[in-house]
């Protein structure tokens, strides 16, 4: 079962939805902003792919954020960031048990179906 973290709202998670049941892939939506998720959770992905891998700096979430909490933005302090503000998440995140997968590009869905 993969799971696939995101928010309802943006164009790519919806598109990663479509395609994971027309592939026939099993798996349920966590939306980010509605259900949440934990600095331990988001401290697990970002060892699993790298900090900066995770946080999106392209989103206006990023950009609304006072300049000071932009340039002090570290591995330290990534997690809790996000965590606090679940949009600085880049999406979608896939959880496969142990494997997690940040984006939604041909890369990713070869890692999802198994063609890496």
């Amino acid at each position: 079962m993969i799971t696939v973290y995101g928010l309802k709202n943006c164009d790519t998670c919806r598109n990663a939805l479509k395609w994971l049941e027309a592939e026939g892939l099993a798996h349920q939506f966590h939306d980010l902003r509605k259900d949440g998720v934990d600095e331990v959770t988001i401290q697990r992905w970002s060892d699993a792919v790298g900090w900066e891998m995770l946080l999106n700096k392209r989103g206006t979430t990023w950009r609304g954020l006072e300049d000071a909490v932009k340039e002090g933005a570290n591995e330290a302090n990534a997690a809790s960031l996000m965590a606090e503000h679940p949009a600085l998440i880049k999406r979608p995140v896939f959880v496969t048990g142990e494997d997690v997968i940040v984006g939604f590009k041909d890369e990713q869905k070869n890692r999802l179906t198994g063609q890496e």
